[in-house]
């Protein structure tokens, strides 16, 4: 009797066909590390999830979020560091924003697993 064997699939091809290396460089999983640390804060989670909503000044983020003016400053100079946020300077005002849509999009995918 003869088999005849079905085409094989390595391995892991589903993640290379969706662009997911098969390693990723030690720097890229470091600044993954660093971003997901920077995240690890429910106060800097609540600032990610006011701007998901639109832009805004740090007084109406301190409102949004519960904490001081002070504390809301603080967490957003780190999120600015770690190119999570940016602002726009209109007189004496500054507006905050998330960087880009990734930011929404990853605060938006990881609610969505905590829930399911």
């Amino acid at each position: 009797m003869v088999t005849v064997e079905k085409d094989r699939v390595a391995p892991g091809a589903d993640l290379v066909a969706r662009g997911v290396p098969a390693r990723a460089p030690d720097t890229d999983i470091e600044e993954l590390a660093d971003l997901f640390q920077m995240l690890a804060s429910p106060t800097r989670l609540r600032v990610v999830e006011a701007l998901a909503r639109g832009e805004l000044c740090v007084g109406d983020l301190s409102d949004a979020v519960g904490v001081s003016h002070s504390a809301v400053s603080h967490h957003l100079r780190h999120l600015r560091q770690m190119r999570l946020v940016r602002y726009r300077k209109e007189g004496r005002q500054a507006y905050y924003r998330l960087d880009d849509d990734h930011v929404t999009t990853l605060f938006l995918v990881a609610m969505e697993h905590v829930r399911e």
